[in-house]
């Protein structure tokens, strides 16, 4: 895992999905039945990258918190994707990916949605970056790097055309 609270801020995005893939990988060796499932847009983009990385059958779910979010009143329907899970989620060893890790907001959302489906028999959690600041009891069992980040600031994941992965901080207003 890698600890990163410089303020000139330089996150190799490809370099830390190599550290995911190395902290996934005895996870899904451990329960090889496990199926994943990435939070829209950064996470499901990882999902995708590690169903086809570690060689596991069929595809990767998308899910959406959009349904869930406590701040849906003022934010309405994201116009991310929505939740597609190609598996039953009952009994299932569900491992979800996300991009940032921040209040654990997201995250809420995101369960909420998944039990929606069924209830699964295990809920691992996966993340590229973990940035603190949370307001709800969530942690990842997998972190490529924990950083501090400032409230008025964003870190976005991003994906180029050719698939590979870039961090973005922006301002916020």
């Amino acid at each position: 895992m890698t600890r990163i609270t410089s303020p000139s801020l330089a996150l190799d995005a490809e370099a830390l999905y190599a550290e995911l893939l190395r902290g996934v990988r005895p996870l899904v060796a451990a329960q090889p039945d496990t199926r994943l499932a990435g939070v829209t847009r950064g996470g499901a983009w990882l999902a995708a990258r590690l169903q086809r990385d570690l060689g596991l059958p069929g595809a990767s779910g998308v899910i959406s918190s959009s349904m869930h979010r406590d701040d849906f009143a003022q934010r309405g329907l994201a116009a991310s994707a929505q939740t597609q899970l190609p598996f039953d989620v009952n009994h299932a060893h569900v491992l979800l990916l996300d991009d940032v890790l921040y209040t654990g907001r997201t995250l809420r959302a995101v369960l909420n949605e998944l039990f929606d489906y069924g209830r699964p028999a295990s809920v691992r959690l996966a993340v590229l970056v973990d940035r603190g600041g949370r307001e709800l009891p969530v942690s990842a069992d997998v972190a490529a790097a924990r950083l501090s980040l400032p409230a008025s600031q964003s870190l976005e994941l991003e994906q180029g055309d050719d698939g590979r992965l870039s961090f973005v901080v922006e301002q916020r207003a």
